[in-house]
């Protein structure tokens, strides 16, 4: 069991990515992964605790913030085909929209259902040595709460046409990406592509559990 919940920590990168880019796309573009993960840590918890709504846990207003600010600089596509797996190269062109569609909807999901879990946090960001020319890295973090041991996170990260985007985060050793795989490649051996989609359909579908209850990321 972590001691930090996938939930959380996905709620944590979206929460940090929002505040990044509130200064726009071209400041994005111009930043090292390091020195938008630095600001992230002078700015989230401020830009939490000064919004009354989103510290209720306020699922509108943090799905069009998610929607606004955060979605466009995580790399969905790409994330979706690591969590996919094997059953990503037998999946026809509509199928991989489907999945994408339906993953993205899972992960703002849990970005609007944990909103409301950063109080006294704080994060700690680790110096990053890369080339000039490097298209990928990953920015080491530590995540730390108040009478607690810090908690190793890790977002790996790649360079695009549109800047650096989010492809993975890894909690105290452990992939995210990875952990999805597992359920994802079990379900379409059980069921085939379209009983993956099905199954995360229903997910979605499914009431949406109040703020700071769910136990892991595919709850």
């Amino acid at each position: 069991m972590h001691s930090v919940s996938y939930r959380s920590i996905m709620s944590l990168a979206l929460i940090a990515a929002a505040t990044t880019f509130l200064g726009g796309r071209a400041l994005a573009q111009d930043l090292t992964p390091e020195a938008l993960v630095r600001k992230v840590t002078a700015d989230v918890l401020e830009a939490i605790q000064n919004d009354e709504a989103l510290k209720a846990g306020d699922r509108r207003k943090a799905i069009a913030l998610a929607e606004e600010k955060v979605l466009p600089h995580i790399d969905f596509r790409e994330m979706t085909r690591l969590a996919a797996g094997k059953a990503w190269p037998g999946a026809e062109p509509e199928q991989r929209d489907r999945l994408v569609a339906e993953f993205r909807e899972m992960l703002v999901r849990t970005y609007a259902s944990a909103i409301d879990a950063y109080k006294g946090q704080s994060m700690r960001v680790l110096p990053v040595r890369m080339p000039p020319d490097a298209t990928e890295v990953t920015v080491r973090n530590l995540y730390m709460s108040p009478g607690k041991p810090a908690v190793p996170v890790e977002y790996y990260m790649l360079k695009t046409s549109a800047g650096w985007k989010i492809v993975d985060i890894v909690v105290e050793g452990v992939s995210l990406v990875l952990t999805y795989r597992t359920e994802f490649e079990e379900e379409s051996r059980r069921t085939g592509i379209d009983g993956l989609i099905a199954r995360l359909k229903e997910k979605n579908r499914a009431p949406k559990p109040a703020p700071g209850t769910a136990k892991s990321a595919g709850a």
